[in-house]
């Protein structure tokens, strides 16, 4: 998804507003940073919630499952954002130096949406 920027002389300023450009009501932001390059982060799935993920510096990759088939993203640029819908589990990795993702959700933080084992998603998707 491209992300409106305005551009000018003075440097580029990417906007998100209300609802522009999201496909869904935002309730939370949160970004991840600091983050070393063998970790792995999110490695869980969601069962409502939506998301909008933002490389705003360096780059990362997103690994997405739907029950049977994988999907591999590399985000790497603050004007294109990858929307996550519920039901998809997520795995981000291979962060290079500085990198930072800034992460709009559809809901407050609810321990009760997530599925943090892989074997009950798979058994979730496919039901």
């Amino acid at each position: 998804m491209d992300i409106p920027v305005i551009r000018s002389e003075h440097g580029a300023v990417g906007v998100v507003e209300k609802d522009i450009p999201f496909p869904f009501a935002l309730k939370r932001v949160y970004y991840l940073f600091d983050v070393p390059s063998n970790a792995v982060r999110g490695s869980h799935a969601h069962k409502s919630l939506n998301q909008l993920i933002i490389a705003i510096s360096g780059s990362f990759r997103v690994d997405l499952h739907d029950g049977t088939t994988s999907t591999q993203f590399l985000l790497s640029s603050p004007d294109t954002g990858l929307t996550v819908p519920p039901g998809y589990w997520r795995t981000l990795s291979d962060f290079s130096a500085g990198s930072a993702a800034l992460v709009f959700a559809s809901t407050e933080f609810d321990p009760a949406d997530y599925i943090r084992d892989f074997g009950e998603f798979l058994a979730w998707a496919t039901q």
